[in-house]
């Protein structure tokens, strides 16, 4: 990999990246498409997938398509006329209510904490224990400052300041927001109730961690991973979480819920 290539490859989050590749598989192997495609054929493979795919995702297959022929130097066929106009054709004949994450409201919050509190007690080994330890950091400092669960996977314990009593500082390189990449800082609050310094700091201490990813995955055996969290692993861990705690509905979290509870 050149060093052009590395910085090209710096400037697109992990997930996007993933998408994108996604996409071009779907459109070549899946649909049988040929890349470099002609306007022609990227209007007929969205209309071929007008009623199987939600609008949003059919753009997101464009922007995917357009990244690869001008990352290769082609012309870029799905800013032709006639591709626009076949997609703003499938949106006004196929219109879709958006799915959003149901937003963990602040007494659903709470609830979580206090059985998270309880199996943290009852814990009978040193697995089920640190995993509940850190699943109570998580919902909580997830909460407070409404973090994306990319940005959660990415967190380090480097770049946490904990001022006991006080607060705490925590610094993301890359953030969904940040699109000139020069980091962007946030503070959590010492609180009384539900505090997500304390949820840290008990997390920290059971740990035994000093560098690297906050939150990170546990083996059978308590050995806690090098490496963080995967992205794609937080919707299923809430909505275990959810439903272990017997909350409502609990298919109908994701890792938004967590923002979107903030937001709300």
């Amino acid at each position: 990999m050149t060093a052009v290539d590395r910085y090209v490859e710096a400037a697109t989050r992990e997930n996007t990246r993933r998408s994108y590749q996604s996409a071009i598989r779907h459109f070549e192997l899946e649909w049988g498409g040929f890349l470099p495609a002609s306007a022609d054929a990227i209007a007929q493979y969205l209309a071929d997938h007008a009623e199987s795919l939600s609008v949003n995702t059919l753009r997101a297959r464009l922007a995917a398509l357009a990244q690869w022929h001008q990352t290769q130097g082609f012309p870029d066929p799905t800013k032709a006329p006639h591709v626009r106009k076949v997609l703003k054709g499938i949106a006004a004949l196929h219109p879709a209510t958006e799915k959003r994450a149901k937003p963990m409201q602040l007494t659903q919050r709470e609830t979580l904490a206090v059985w998270l509190d309880g199996q943290i007690a009852q814990a009978s080994d040193e697995r089920s224990r640190l995993a509940y330890v850190r699943n109570r950091a998580l919902v909580i400092l997830g909460f407070w400052r409404g973090f994306h669960s990319d940005e959660l996977s990415r967190l380090r314990i480097e770049h946490v300041t904990v001022e006991a009593g006080r607060g705490m500082t925590l610094f993301l390189p890359r953030t969904k927001v940040d699109r000139g990449h020069l980091g962007t800082t946030f503070k959590a609050p010492a609180l009384s109730r539900l505090c997500p310094v304390t949820a840290y700091e008990a997390w920290f201490a059971a740990s035994g961690l000093t560098e690297g990813f906050v939150f990170r995955s546990i083996d059978r055996w308590g050995n806690i991973s090098d490496e963080g969290l995967h992205a794609a692993s937080f919707v299923p861990l809430l909505r275990n979480l959810f439903r272990e705690a017997e909350l409502p509905a609990p298919d109908s979290y994701s890792s938004h819920s967590l923002r979107r509870g903030f937001a709300t």
